[in-house]
C-alpha cells in the first residue's frame, strides 16, 4: 500500500519537494524573495537558461501556487504568491546545505558577502542586519518571545513614535519569526517587519545594491538605528 493509499485526500508533500528538487526552479524562487515582479526573461538571464526552458518552469510553479503573474501588455511577470510562501522558501534555505561549489570569483563573493549582511527577505529586512535589529528590539522589551513572538506596548509606541502605522488586521499576523538562511537565526517579518522594511527604504536607512536583494546600510541608516536601538543595531 502507498502513501496515498494510507493518506487519502490528504497533502502531496512530495508533489512540492519536487516542484522545489530542480535547482533552476529553486533558483527562480530565490530570486524572487526580493519581493519584485520579474519577467521570464530576467529570470531566464539569472539562471542561465534559455527563455523556452524558463518559461516551462515557470509555468509549473504559477500551477502549483507557489508563483502568480500578471500580464501588461506583452510582457507577463510573475512574483512569489505571498508573504507565507517567501518565509516557507527562507525557512528552506536556511535547513539546505551550503553548495559545494562556493564562489571564487571576486564579484561573486562580494555579492554573496551583500547579501549576508543584509538583503529583504520578501518585503522585510534579513540577513546580519535584520537579525541585529530584531535582536535590539527584543532586548529593549519592544518584542516578547515567552509565548510566542509577539509585539509590546513598548513596540507598538516606538513604531508609532518612527510614523509607522499599521495595517489593519489580515490573515497575516503582525509579527513573525523568520529563520534566516544566512544567520541561522530568527529575523522579524510578518506585518510589523513589512512595515518597518518599507520605512527603512523612504526615509534612506537602507538603499538596494544594483538589481539584486543585497541592501546596504547608509550613514543616515546607522545614525538612526543607533539613536533609536542602540549600536548593537548595526553592527554586521
Amino acid at each position: 500500500m502507498n502513501s496515498h493509499d494510507t493518506h487519502p485526500g490528504g497533502p502531496d508533500l512530495a508533489a512540492l519537494a519536487a516542484l522545489l528538487a530542480d535547482g533552476t526552479r529553486a533558483d527562480f524562487c530565490l530570486a524572487l524573495l526580493d519581493g519584485r515582479a520579474w519577467t521570464a526573461i530576467e529570470l531566464a538571464r539569472h539562471a542561465g537558461v534559455a527563455a523556452s526552458t524558463a518559461t516551462g518552469h515557470l509555468n509549473r510553479l504559477v500551477g502549483s501556487g507557489l508563483l502568480t503573474q500578471e500580464r501588461q501588455g506583452r510582457h507577463r511577470y510573475v512574483r512569489l504568491a505571498d508573504p507565507d510562501t517567501a518565509e516557507l522558501i527562507e525557512k528552506l534555505a536556511s535547513m539546505a546545505p551550503r553548495r559545494a561549489d562556493p564562489p571564487r570569483s571576486l564579484p561573486a563573493v562580494n555579492r554573496s558577502r551583500a547579501l549576508a549582511r543584509a538583503r529583504t527577505c520578501y518585503d522585510h529586512l534579513a540577513g546580519a542586519l535584520g537579525v541585529a535589529i530584531t535582536e535590539a528590539m527584543t532586548d529593549r522589551g519592544m518584542l516578547d518571545w515567552e509565548q510566542g513572538l509577539a509585539l509590546t506596548g513598548d513596540g507598538t509606541a516606538w513604531l508609532a513614535e518612527l510614523g509607522i502605522v499599521l495595517p489593519p488586521a489580515t490573515r497575516r499576523p503582525p509579527v513573525r519569526s523568520c529563520l534566516d538562511w544566512t544567520e541561522r537565526r530568527p529575523h522579524l517579518a510578518g506585518a510589523v517587519g513589512a512595515a518597518l522594511c518599507r520605512h527603512a527604504f523612504d526615509a534612506g536607512w537602507i538603499t538596494r545594491i544594483g538589481t539584486s536583494r543585497a541592501v546596504a546600510l547608509t550613514d543616515a541608516g546607522k545614525h538612526a538605528l543607533t539613536d533609536r536601538l542602540g549600536p548593537a543595531a548595526v553592527e554586521t
